[in-house]
């Protein structure tokens, strides 16, 4: 039975007050807020067993390693990667995603063809840039429409044999769109090219089943996931990963070095240069524990109920534009009300102590496409409620009436 009350009384930010009011956090597609249990972990490590992983023979490091290897191993098994070593454990999703963007670096030549899709946040776009603009590759993007859906057939067709790699995301963080990618993935591999989901914002409502894909690189950032910031996680495919070279040097990821040689360790360290975020590891593993005892489809539902009446809701206000409209969506709602700037609704709502995100939302070209600055954003999770929602709608009517 999903007692959201319940829940509530794990995540201590939500007692807190803003500005003299009761906080409703409404900017979750940033950063999900951190339930007592992960935060117990993160205390627990730096009080009990505090040291560095992999290379001390005594016992702390030794306890350490074993936590932390046991989080990626929960991670392993939280996305049903074939092997452990697949997992490697990054600062978040832009490291992740620069990590691909390096070793292509040197396997790319001029005239091979890179495909983005039009709803990206800059992470998955500034790094292909770059890459292009290293190796001569040509960038393509997936159009989009105005409900905020990719056109698939225009996919189809940008499609060739000088297509190398495809990136797009799981779900779009600007409007909420959850992406074909298995049918994304499936024509990308009918002519030889690799793919990369940027799984930030699918990765708190869906759970993903990387094999099921046969997706060759996702990644995903734990503060996304009820986990802590600093801690992400990139996926590949075992064959694919040896296959690249290191995006960095350093301790941890050597098997021997000499002035005249260096061998690179095995996978995943050959990717993990340098200390880690033990602790950020380890709580990443705890939070993936905790979502998976709320249950997946129970949040999916859940989040659903409050997408639905939030939407509804929005929709009754006069000059109010939802954008994203998309058949399929997780809980986000951006929107303008006529020519008010979203800056301005955003900073009154936060007097009342409803925080939400306004401005382009890292992701320019689809602010660029609908000719706005930018939107105000609504994002709920699963600790949110209906409640909040009726008094984010009161705050929001008062705003317009200030404002116009």
């Amino acid at each position: 039975m999903f007692d959201v009350n319940k829940i509530r009384e794990d995540f201590p930010i939500l007692e807190r007050t803003v500005n003299g009011q009761p906080l409703i956090y409404f900017d979750n597609a940033a950063t999900s807020q951190t339930p007592n249990q992960v935060i117990d972990v993160i205390s627990d490590y730096y009080q009990n067993y505090n040291s560095n992983i992999h290379r001390g023979v005594h016992s702390l490091s030794q306890e350490a390693t074993d936590v932390y290897e046991n989080a990626r191993q929960k991670i392993q098994h939280h996305f049903n990667a074939a092997q452990t070593h697949e997992v490697i454990l990054t600062s978040g999703t832009t490291h992740s995603i620069n990590i691909i963007a390096s070793g292509y670096s040197q396997l790319l030549q001029a005239g091979d063809e890179l495909m983005i899709s039009a709803m990206e946040h800059h992470s998955n776009i500034v790094p292909w840039q770059m890459l292009c603009d290293r190796t001569g590759a040509i960038l393509k993007v997936i159009p989009m429409d105005h409900a905020g859906v990719l056109d698939m057939n225009a996919f189809n067709d940008l499609l060739s044999t000088k297509t190398k790699l495809v990136f797009v995301n799981h779900v779009s963080n600007a409007l909420g769109t959850v992406n074909p990618i298995e049918e994304i993935i499936k024509r990308a591999h009918g002519v030889g090219a690799k793919v990369l989901i940027d799984g930030a914002q699918a990765s708190p409502h869906i759970k993903t089943d990387v094999q099921a894909l046969d997706v060759d690189y996702y990644v995903t950032s734990a503060h996304k996931l009820c986990g802590p910031t600093g801690v992400g996680m990139l996926y590949g495919k075992e064959e694919l990963l040896n296959h690249l070279p290191p995006y960095q040097g350093g301790g941890e990821m050597i098997a021997e070095v000499s002035f005249e040689k260096t061998t690179y360790a095995d996978l995943p360290h050959k990717f993990e240069a340098g200390t880690p975020n033990i602790a950020g590891g380890i709580a990443f593993g705890e939070a993936l524990d905790y979502m998976n005892g709320i249950g997946f489809e129970t949040i999916a539902a859940y989040e659903h109920e409050l997408l639905i009446y939030a939407t509804a809701q929005l929709k009754a206000i006069d000059g109010l534009k939802i954008y994203g409209e998309a058949p399929q969506k997780t809980a986000v709602i951006s929107f303008n009300v006529d020519d008010i700037h979203p800056y301005d609704i955003g900073s009154i709502l936060d007097k009342m102590g409803i925080a939400v995100r306004t401005g382009h939302h890292c992701a320019q070209p689809i602010m660029d496409f609908y000719k706005i600055p930018g939107t105000v954003r609504a994002s709920f999770s699963f600790y949110n409620t209906k409640e909040e929602i009726d008094t984010m709608i009161k705050g929001l009517q008062k705003a317009i009436q200030m404002l116009k």
